[in-house]
């Protein structure tokens, strides 16, 4: 006997599959807006900023890494004040009308003064945390990589990528924090290619600064280079 040719799905039984198909995606784009608008908010809202730090920036063409660690204090718009304590004695300082970079590790008896804003992102700009939640749908096309654990902490991870040609980063990743709403870990790309990856170790929005924190005098003899940009 010849078996009965199968049954057309009903229209009902092919809207259900579609919106099967759909479903996954639809849940992730609405995580993903959720999880944007408020960080967004959390990040307009953090004020002074106190947080230690570990960063390991990596040249994919030669495969080599560089660490350090330190801590960074800020005052956005125009303080931000950062103390390596590996490599010891490199600083960053923002005194409110230039940017300061110190780093005897690397450049000795040399100091850079730069412009503020003339810096990149990472933990050369003024506002660490806070240059990737201006106007981020504007500024960067996002696209949700879901959740992820960052020291222990639940997080879900957002890629942007600029949309302007004017960015010092061709890609950046932020893991946001489920219960804050905060940037737990960052990592961006320039256009060279160098990857920097941040994971701040403690983050205290609000906290009180150090006095005097924001203030920047060249070591004695040092060379002070005036740089118009990056």
């Amino acid at each position: 006997m010849m078996s009965a040719p199968p049954r057309p799905a009903s229209a009902l039984s092919v809207a259900a599959l579609a919106l099967l198909a759909l479903a996954s995606p639809l849940r992730g784009q609405t995580k993903a807006d959720s999880v944007l608008d408020r960080a967004v908010k959390a990040h307009g809202s953090v004020g002074t900023l106190r947080a230690t730090f570990e960063q390991v920036l990596t040249n994919p063409l030669t495969g080599s890494e560089v660490k350090a660690r330190g801590e960074l204090q800020q005052q956005p718009p125009r303080y931000l004040s950062i103390v390596f304590t590996e490599p010891k004695g490199d600083r960053i300082v923002a005194d409110g009308q230039s940017l300061w970079v110190s780093a005897p590790s690397a450049l000795p008896g040399q100091v850079l003064r730069l412009p503020l804003g003339a810096a990149g992102p990472g933990l050369g700009g003024i506002d660490v945390l806070g240059q990737f939640f201006e106007q981020p749908r504007v500024r960067y096309a996002i696209t949700p990589l879901g959740p992820a654990q960052v020291d222990g902490r639940a997080t879900f991870a957002l890629k942007l990528v600029p949309k302007g040609g004017d960015s010092p980063f061709t890609q950046a990743t932020v893991w946001l924090d489920d219960a804050t709403g905060l940037a737990r870990q960052f990592e961006t790309t320039d256009p060279n290619g160098i990857v920097r990856r941040v994971r701040l170790l403690t983050l205290r929005p609000g906290a009180k600064l150090d006095d005097g924190i924001f203030r920047f005098v060249p070591p004695k003899g040092a060379r002070i280079i005036e740089r118009p940009g990056m």
